[in-house]
């Protein structure tokens, strides 16, 4: 049964610290401005800051050329972003605090570190990571129980579904406030346990390695891999195109930890870890299985 949240959330007169600028970053403070939170996003890096405060100010301004924002609404929303190169300064004050920082359990460690000692004490906690381990996350935490995974998708602003992952020691209130927080962002939230790959990550990368394998083994083009997935599945899109939007680095170092957690069957494929090597890692450097 579907659980309902009891709690309410995290209201719109707080904040929102989201940490780290990049892909999925900028699009979550889009989200979270848009649902009419201040927001606060945060980067080590001066240039993925400025670069991530722009890309939101595009994402909206597309949406506005569709017709899909109104240009108040994006104004108003641009104007409850702001930039931190301090993560002290970034969690002051924030009643949730999302990290999305590269795929690295140590730098994940690190990050939570200085989150907990610089956040309110009943800040809510939460990673973006798409497949490592709450769990062991949180053991960088000296109190657990307010942290939990938040998994939202790519692009951020479009996908409807944000997975929210239960670790071994989150409280059923933490759940209860996060799925209320979701909603208030005008997304979908299922929960899940924590698990290697969670549900989606899991089912995805699976698919995806399998169609690498395709491609290598000359089966099929890419484009006509995905067009089979497209219109014979109706998938919205192929696994190789979400391959090139998620990063071909990012698939790689999610396969070898789900290979090292269940098996040979997420063995990442000589292709995958060939075009890592050669820097083709897919719409970010402007070419992996397609020309972006």
């Amino acid at each position: 049964m579907a659980r309902e949240a009891a709690g309410s959330g995290v209201p719109r007169s707080e904040r929102v610290a989201v940490l780290g600028a990049g892909t999925m970053g900028h699009g979550i403070a889009q989200v979270a401005a848009m649902a009419g939170y201040g927001v606060t996003l945060h980067d080590t890096s001066p240039d993925a800051l400025a670069r991530g405060l722009e890309r939101t100010a595009d994402n909206l301004a597309t949406g506005v050329a569709l017709g899909k924002v109104t240009a108040e609404a994006r104004a108003a929303a641009l104007d409850r972003v702001e930039g931190a190169s301090s993560l002290k300064e970034a969690v002051a004050g924030a009643a949730i605090v999302i990290e999305a920082v590269p795929e690295s359990l140590a730098l994940k460690h690190r990050v939570f570190r200085d989150v907990e000692r610089a956040a309110p004490t009943n800040a809510l906690l939460a990673t973006n990571t798409s497949g490592l381990s709450i769990t062991e996350i949180a053991v960088a935490l000296g109190r657990p129980g307010r942290f939990l995974g938040l998994h939202f998708f790519n692009p951020a602003h479009l996908m409807a579904l944000v997975e929210v992952v239960r670790g071994r020691d989150t409280e059923e209130a933490t759940v209860d406030r996060a799925l209320a927080f979701v909603r208030q962002l005008g997304k979908e939230p299922i929960v899940v346990n924590d698990s290697p790959g969670f549900a989606s990550s899991r089912l995805g990368l699976l698919l995806g390695l399998e169609a690498m394998r395709m491609v290598e083994e000359g089966v099929a083009e890419p484009e006509a891999i995905d067009r089979a997935m497209e219109l014979g599945y109706r998938h919205p899109m192929g696994p190789l195109r979400l391959s090139d939007l998620v990063g071909l680095d990012v698939r790689l170092g999610i396969a070898e930890y789900l290979q090292a957690k269940l098996g040979e069957r997420f063995r990442p494929p000589e292709i995958l870890r060939r075009m890592v090597a050669e820097g083709r890692l897919g719409k970010k450097t402007g070419s992996g299985f397609y020309r972006w």
